[in-house]
């Protein structure tokens, strides 16, 4: 090993949905964008993304609209708390489950 190998190494891994298994059943509460606030969706660039930045599951596309992965999300509230608009709201699971009956 040569001296300026020491320390050079570097982890190859990309931190993603998926890592814990798919997570979604977890969830007590669910965030949903509004897509009438939501920077990216409303002025049509990729702009801001606070909420895809910030999920520490990597469950929020970087798309226009961005998007929630359900399946992986845990709801644990971070995107919500880091969107500068408040375009995210936490609905809590069984609301949306009496709804959809």
């Amino acid at each position: 090993m040569r001296k300026n190998d020491f320390g050079s190494k570097k982890s190859h891994s990309e931190p993603g949905p998926g890592d814990g298994g798919k997570t979604g059943s977890w969830r007590v509460v669910r965030p949903v964008i509004d897509l009438k606030k939501c920077i990216p969706a409303k002025t049509n660039k990729m702009a801001c993304f606070a909420c895809w930045l910030f999920c520490p599951d990597g469950v929020v596309t970087r798309t226009i609209p961005p998007e929630i992965d359900y399946e992986y999300c845990k709801g644990c509230e971070i995107c919500a708390e880091e969107c500068p608009v408040d375009a995210i709201s936490m609905i809590v699971e069984t609301t949306l489950i009496k709804e959809e009956k």
